[in-house]
């Protein structure tokens, strides 16, 4: 079940995962993006990291609305827009619920094919977030399984985003927003959310 307070820490958790691996998803990135995944995402969230902290939250679903816009507005390129579609799309999800999580993880992962326009076996963050929904839904969710839903897009090709320019070049590396998504279920795991 999330809460305003183990939701706030799930959120405050996945920024400082991102702060620590900044340069490393920035690295990740200059093998087949723009190079800017670290620094992006941690400019975002850290500005969210600021507004959960300095805000009195009444529900979980307006949380995840400011986590939303704020990264929306704060970082750039594809990973503000498809973070924010995510939390606004889990915002909507715990509104009707807070207590069934794997439909606020499958509402997050709706809203990022949405936007995305992303399917899995493509070598995105959806990979990670419907191994993530898989592993909810049946009670699994571990560091491992996280680790090897990220691991997994290494051996893909991938055909969105600017990796596809690469065409099979792409094979053999892991995806910077596949990585980001990893820390973001592992900072769940972290949290008191799944019981």
């Amino acid at each position: 079940m999330l809460t305003v307070e183990n939701t706030t820490t799930w959120l405050v958790t996945f920024t400082d995962k991102i702060t620590q691996q900044t340069a490393y998803l920035s690295e990740l990135d200059q093998a087949i993006g723009d190079g800017d995944h670290g620094s992006n995402m941690a400019r975002g969230t850290t500005a969210m990291k600021a507004k959960l902290e300095n805000t009195a939250f009444t529900s979980v679903s307006e949380l995840f609305k400011v986590a939303a816009m704020t990264l929306i507005s704060t970082v750039g390129g594809a990973s503000g827009p498809l973070y924010g579609s995510a939390f606004l799309a889990m915002s909507k999800q715990a509104e009707a619920s807070t207590e069934d999580v794997p439909a606020i993880i499958k509402a997050g992962l709706e809203g990022i094919q949405k936007r995305g326009k992303a399917e899995r076996g493509e070598k995105t963050m959806v990979d990670v977030w419907a191994a993530a929904l898989d592993a909810l839904d049946t009670n699994t969710l571990t560091h491992h399984t996280i680790e090897e839903a990220v691991h997994e897009t290494k051996h893909i090709q991938a055909t969105k985003g600017r990796a596809a320019y690469l065409a099979d070049r792409s094979v053999g590396h892991l995806d910077p927003g596949a990585v980001s998504t990893g820390y973001l279920f592992e900072a769940m795991l972290e949290g008191d959310i799944i019981q």
